[in-house]
């Protein structure tokens, strides 16, 4: 299927910041899927101990994949200025060099992960009963490092160039492949939760694939031998974008990390009552995310054709449109969310009870708070766009005290229930460094 390009410094913002997001939203909800059915299947199928290794192993898992979304998504910053400012030349030279960068990267990352997956997880005091489960289902994920960057790269090129809906075509066909293979591996051949984990990766690579051939069809991404000669200069600028924003995942999955730390001090019923409102999370994320790269590549492409005051009418329309659709997944989430947690549970009828009372008071107070976290989103994308990836990166830092220093603390003064405040004042603690970077970033835009 060939690419559908799109150029956002004409038209009206509202109109293409939502055809853009609209694809993604929905795209990003079958990737989500990959998580949810692990989740469901693993719960459902092998039980609450289970439940409790999906979760111990998942902020390191999520680290390795913010790491890779930083980069990819840095790279794209570059891509899309390009692509606005009509340099179809250097953008081939840059997409070439990003890919060549990405393949790097990938290979770093696996051997990083592979080695230290055990001591991380022992680090983190994850209980004897779950730690192999846990190393188990790691081993595998880490082993599909480079799919997954395949993936990534692959998929913010597109959307660098105003494809989001080849992305959204991608994950539908890999959702489906990763639901057959969950079933297939886990409850007919019984692998277990390497079985999950196996067909996560399977139905990656498949996506990665489908990005691959849409991209060889984009007439003006017709590479030659010439792009792919590393050019020492625009590869330390991509990095220059890159490692913030893999720094700023890194980190804030580290604060995960130290707050799973707290978590696995409670017992194995609350670490998976905490999993399954946690793989709830990215259905909550969902539509902020999509806007995030909506914006990423609208201010990108703006900023590349210089129209300052298309960038503030788009931020106004996309915080508005985030206002209405976090307020919308909050209720739906209050209202539901219990019934829909209690498919990720199984096993002994006091167990599932107390872990599904974990779950739902969790899901309730992060729904209430919902609006933070898509403010935080449309403004660190808003930035990320204009190449500013240092303002966005010490948000991330914020979150990480925010989040580690709620982690530590509030369980000493509320008990156990303190943890679940954590994530709020994160979301908090970058909101204020956005907007007001955002405020101060527009004023001196608009002076140049």
């Amino acid at each position: 299927m060939a690419a559908r390009i799109q150029n956002m410094t004409e038209g009206k913002p509202l109109k293409l910041i939502l055809a853009f997001s609209l694809p993604l939203m929905i795209g990003n909800v079958f990737q989500q899927l990959y998580t949810v059915v692990d989740t469901m299947v693993v719960g459902q199928a092998l039980g609450v101990g289970a439940l409790a290794a999906l979760g111990a192993a998942d902020w390191l898992n999520w680290m390795i994949l913010g790491t890779i979304q930083g980069f990819t998504q840095g790279f794209s910053i570059k891509m899309s200025h390009e692509f606005g400012a009509g340099d179809y030349k250097r953008l081939r030279k840059t997409v070439a060099n990003s890919l060549l960068l990405a393949l790097v990267t990938s290979i770093v990352l696996l051997l990083f992960s592979q080695f230290f997956a055990r001591p991380i997880l022992e680090l983190l005091q994850t209980p004897d009963l779950i730690i192999e489960d846990s190393l188990s289902y790691l081993r595998i994920m880490f082993a599909g490092i480079p799919v997954v960057m395949a993936y990534n790269i692959l998929a913010s090129i597109l959307r660098a160039l105003g494809d989001g809906k080849t992305p959204l075509y991608a994950m539908v066909v890999a959702a489906v492949i990763n639901v057959i293979l969950d079933l297939i591996f886990v409850l007919g051949f019984h692998w277990g939760i390497m079985g999950a984990a196996g067909a996560t990766v399977i139905a990656q690579l498949c996506s990665g694939l489908f990005c691959l051939f849409a991209i060889l069809r984009v007439e003006v991404l017709a590479f030659s031998k010439e792009d792919f000669r590393m050019d020492s200069s625009l590869c330390m600028y991509l990095m220059k974008l890159g490692l913030p924003m893999a720094f700023q995942n890194a980190i804030i999955a580290v604060g995960g990390m130290i707050v799973q730390f707290v978590v696995n001090g409670f017992g194995v019923l609350f670490i998976a009552g905490f999993t399954a409102t946690n793989k709830l999370y990215g259905i909550l994320e969902v539509a902020a995310t999509s806007y995030g790269y909506a914006m990423v590549t609208y201010v990108g492409q703006n900023l590349g054709a210089k129209k300052i005051d298309r960038i503030s009418k788009g931020m106004r329309s996309a915080l508005i449109v985030a206002m209405v659709t976090s307020a919308v997944i909050a209720a739906a989430m209050l209202l539901f969310g219990k019934a829909i947690l209690g498919c990720f549970i199984s096993g002994a009828p006091e167990d599932v009870t107390a872990t599904l009372g974990i779950a739902s008071h969790y899901l309730a107070i992060m729904s209430v708070f919902l609006p933070l976290l898509y403010v935080l989103h449309v403004t660190r994308s808003a930035l990320q766009g204009m190449g500013d990836t240092i303002l966005p990166m010490a948000s991330g830092i914020a979150e990480f005290i925010m989040r580690t220093g709620s982690a530590i603390l509030l369980p000493l003064l509320l008990g156990e229930e303190g943890i679940f405040y954590a994530e709020i004042l994160a979301w908090a603690g970058a909101d204020v460094i956005l907007v007001t970077s955002y405020y101060f970033r527009m004023k001196k835009l608009r002076a140049l």
